[in-house]
């Protein structure tokens, strides 16, 4: 199983995009999956986390600005962010976990200019 990545690019600051990650079979193998951003030179962390069952959760800094929702027919993930900031520039990874191994996407670069 795979996921990919689309709807990264660049954009100003107090704008907004929409990624997408798409799972090549079904996204109900996962539990959950979850949306990452790293910045170089710093650790990944977490943006936001959808289970099978809908639950959601959000990294503190992307709170009321990020939101995640999930296509169950499109076996697909997608994460409205809004209001971003420069400081949202980051490589956003897709991953779930199939069993005990960890599925990521190849990552998208999301890039927010001041």
């Amino acid at each position: 199983v795979q996921l990919v990545e689309s709807g990264g690019g660049l954009v100003q600051a107090g704008g907004s995009l929409r990624l997408s990650c798409a799972a090549s079979g079904s996204i109900f193998m996962f539990k959950a999956i979850a949306w990452y951003r790293q910045v170089p030179g710093k650790e990944r962390e977490l943006a936001a986390k959808i289970t099978a069952g809908g639950d959601t959760n959000y990294g503190d800094s992307v709170k009321d600005r990020f939101t995640i929702s999930r296509d169950n027919a499109k076996n697909a993930v997608y994460l409205q962010m809004t209001n971003l900031r420069p400081e949202d520039t980051a490589v956003y990874y897709c991953a779930g976990a199939v069993g005990a191994s960890a599925v990521w996407g190849q990552g998208i670069q999301v890039t927010v200019s001041s």
